[in-house]
């Protein structure tokens, strides 16, 4: 059946995103060098986001207490309060961030949009990712929005259904296997995965290479061809 809906992944798929984390988290070891040598400080602080996903959901917010209960941690307890600061204050630099586009985005939005309904889909932070959709200024490109707290193959079926014509007719475009491809196949979507310049370990994955469904691509400017391949 032919495709009749894009949809796309928006953090380091559509704008950048993981450098400020990865920036953030070198600042944080630094300003824990005394407690701890940076590898055992990058460590410790992914063990405990992990342990925080089921509490604070993805995003800033849940990144930064993820920092502060690391710093507690690892100084058991003695941190100073102006580490504290410090942290906090990184943590509001980062919401402050723009938005900055990926290369040919706009470009390729522009082509698709008069053809399919394209959605945006992607987790985190309700107002971080409002304030980065804004910045961004691509939200009249989409047809519908969806802000989730994770993405599941039961997430992109509800979204499929609703904003198109079921996942055998949609794609879903993004930088993670384990969020933005994986499940949108296991909904019978296609999966396309474009990898990105940064790759957070919490969303790793092995490549579904085997199904029929599953793309990859090495830029987006390369996407509206590769549908047409796929509709022909």
């Amino acid at each position: 059946m032919p495709l009749s809906t894009i949809a796309f992944d928006a953090d380091d798929t559509l704008w950048e995103n993981e450098h400020i984390f990865v920036l953030t988290q070198e600042r944080f070891t630094d300003f824990l060098k005394d407690y701890a040598p940076a590898e055992s400080l990058y460590k410790s602080l992914l063990d405990t986001e992990w342990k925080n996903l089921q509490y604070y959901g993805y995003g800033i917010k849940g990144f930064t207490l993820s920092m502060i209960e690391t710093a507690i941690e690892v100084t058991r307890g003695e941190v100073p309060a102006s580490v504290i600061q410090e942290i906090l204050n990184a943590g509001r630099e980062m919401k402050d961030h723009p938005a900055t586009l990926l290369p040919n985005v706009e470009e390729v939005l522009q082509e698709l949009k008069d053809q399919y309904r394209v959605v945006m889909v992607t987790k985190g932070d309700l107002f971080d990712q409002e304030r980065k959709l804004a910045q961004s200024g691509l939200g009249d490109f989409f047809d519908a929005i969806e802000i989730v707290s994770d993405k599941t193959e039961k997430t992109y079926q509800r979204i499929f259904d609703q904003f198109g014509d079921g996942a055998a007719r949609s794609m879903m475009i993004g930088n993670s296997l384990k969020s933005d491809v994986i499940p949108a196949i296991e909904a019978g979507a296609w999966g396309v995965y474009i990898p990105s310049s940064f790759d957070w370990a919490v969303e790793r994955a092995d490549a579904p290479v085997q199904n029929a469904r599953f793309r990859q691509l090495d830029e987006i400017s390369k996407l509206p061809s590769l549908i047409k391949n796929i509709i022909s």
